[in-house]
């Protein structure tokens, strides 16, 4: 009880402090609503902009209170620190709490924050690689880049074990390297804390809230900081996702220095390409932009039905532009997977969204469990309807996908659609790939660059060979179902062995039946496993002929 009431002073605390530079910066009660603020929040408002004795003058915000509510939202979460900018991008994937507007908006929020010292990252990497930075490295530059978990130095390292060449000049190559920020791990479970401590409440005492299942999505946002505070999962993602590309002509992914890697310091390939985010620059370089806008839809959608891993953060500035168009990828502390249940739904609701079959729409969200199975398909079918047709009556790049989504999960509130967290990201994603690709062509067709990956897709597993590989599919997994059965009735014998040698007076013995039965049992189970094994041989020769024919 006392640890408790700890926690609830010390994340009350924490949030009082949040709120206030909120309202500094008229982020939590904008300016533009003034005549709807009550008279109480405008006297709240007022004291929150003191400064309280023990406060130091440095503390005081960053910036002022020009510009629009996101441009103050951004500046707010800048200044509160890592855990709220991810909170921030974090509520852009919910817009059915947030709204679709704010949440379009929020989903451009960037994690930009003043770099650490030199010094200090020298001695993360020194006690993380346990070498000195000169033994490392042959060169280490200042931070070039810096965010809210980690920063970036330009290094060079010597390659090929250092081998010489006959003037004795030494074979180089430039490198990245990623430093986690000095204490980022012990800010992040503060914050962290404090806002399951707020999920916890709601769920409490808003019943209303339940469905929404704030729990969870705090969950899955500390599930994915916990990724991104291990570098080393990160380079494994970066490993994983190149063997996926390896033969994508389009894509690419750096190299990971694995010897210069461990859970605080990444080492990885320097990339030599143009910004996506610097479009002056790549139209000046001949880059086709259609094209580019195109491939980007193209290749997140690949990743998320091929692959089932995608990339979850991929705005302009984890993008570069390499020789041909090729996207290269960088910062993989974020990533998405879909199981093979959840891509078949996906690319149904989407494929069915672009040829206007709501029914079948309709039909998916139930088959997935997205939607409770006693509510209406017809008038789910009709809800979808009101959010299609509209679609269909704008111009190309007035259609987003992502606001698709958004507009669905909030309709489906009155089906009582509870939150799906492992579609989370995929919608954030989804939003964000779009704004790249509108940067890239602000003509671009979302839904014509979607539809032959949706199409393709959908015909590879659901055509003959698709059906052929999925039974096959079922088969082995039936023929390993069976091939167990010999154990299972093993062990179900000694129990009741057990069970007859063990008992007293008053308690009870098999009848012989039943232990004849037993044996019987046994005896089948061998049967039916040589069986499960000819099934297995059976289905992979049928998909063998299947692929020759």
């Amino acid at each position: 009880m006392f640890r408790s009431s700890i926690r609830s002073l010390r994340n009350i605390s924490l949030l009082v402090r949040a709120g206030r530079i909120m309202t500094r910066y008229d982020a939590l009660f904008p300016p533009e609503f003034e005549e709807d603020v009550p008279g109480f929040v405008k006297v709240g408002r007022t004291l929150a902009s003191i400064r309280l004795p023990w406060e130091p003058k440095g503390r005081e915000p960053k910036g002022d209170a020009s510009g629009d509510i996101v441009q103050r939202l951004s500046t707010a979460l800048e200044t509160l620190g890592p855990s709220y900018i991810k909170l921030g991008q974090f509520l852009a994937t919910r817009s059915d709490i947030i709204g679709p507007e704010l949440a379009g908006d929020l989903a451009a929020l960037r994690d930009r924050l003043p770099p650490f010292g030199k010094q200090a990252a020298e001695a993360i990497i020194e006690s993380e690689l346990g070498a000195p930075v000169s033994s490392l490295y042959l060169e280490f530059s200042e931070p070039i880049a810096a965010a809210s978990i980690a920063q970036v130095h330009k290094a060079k390292i010597a390659i090929a074990d250092e081998t010489t060449c006959a003037d004795h000049t030494i074979t180089t190559r430039d490198v990245a390297v990623k430093v986690l920020r000095p204490g980022v791990e012990e800010r992040f479970a503060r914050d962290l804390d404090s806002f399951f401590w707020v999920a916890e409440l709601a769920e409490k005492l808003n019943p209303a809230a339940r469905r929404l299942r704030p729990m969870q999505v705090v969950q899955t946002l500390a599930d994915s900081v916990a990724l991104e505070m291990d570098l080393r999962l990160e380079a494994a993602a970066m490993s994983e996702m190149a063997e996926n590309v390896a033969h994508d002509a389009d894509f690419r992914v750096p190299e990971i220095d694995w010897l210069r890697t461990s859970r605080r310091v990444m080492t990885l390939e320097w990339v030599d390409g143009i910004p996506a985010g610097d479009r002056d620059a790549l139209v000046a370089a001949g880059h086709d932009m259609k094209a580019l806008g195109t491939r980007v839809i193209q290749t997140f959608l690949t990743h998320a039905l091929r692959d089932g891993f995608f990339h979850a953060d991929m705005h302009q500035g984890n993008l570069f532009i390499g020789e041909g168009g090729t996207l290269i990828a960088v910062d993989f502390g974020i990533m998405g997977r879909l199981d093979q249940r959840s891509r078949r739904f996906l690319a149904e609701i989407l494929f069915g969204f672009v040829r206007r079959d709501y029914r079948r729409v309709a039909e998916v969200h139930f088959e997935a469990g997205y939607v409770p199975a006693d509510k209406s398909v017809d008038n789910f079918a009709q809800a979808l309807r009101s959010i299609g047709e509209p679609i269909f009556g704008k111009t190309a790049k007035d259609v987003s996908m992502g606001r698709l989504l958004a507009q669905l999960f909030l309709v489906t509130d009155q089906f009582e659609m509870a939150t799906r967290p492992e579609l989370i990201l995929l919608q954030k994603t989804m939003v964000v790939v779009e704004g790249v690709a509108r940067d890239f062509d602000p003509e671009h067709n979302i839904w014509e660059s979607a539809e032959p990956v949706l199409a393709a897709w959908i015909a590879e597993k659901f055509g003959p060979e698709g059906r052929i590989q999925e039974a096959a599919d079922g088969a082995v997994a039936l023929g390993r179902v069976l091939s167990h059965l010999p154990d299972f009735l093993e062990r179900a014998e000694k129990a009741a062995r057990a069970i007859s040698d063990n008992i007293d007076e008053d308690g009870f013995r098999l009848h012989p039946q039943t232990v004849r039965d037993l044996a019987l049992a046994e005896k089948a189970s061998r049967r039916w496993s040589r069986i499960a094994l000819w099934v297995g041989a059976l289905s992979l020769l049928v998909v063998a002929i299947a692929r020759i024919g």
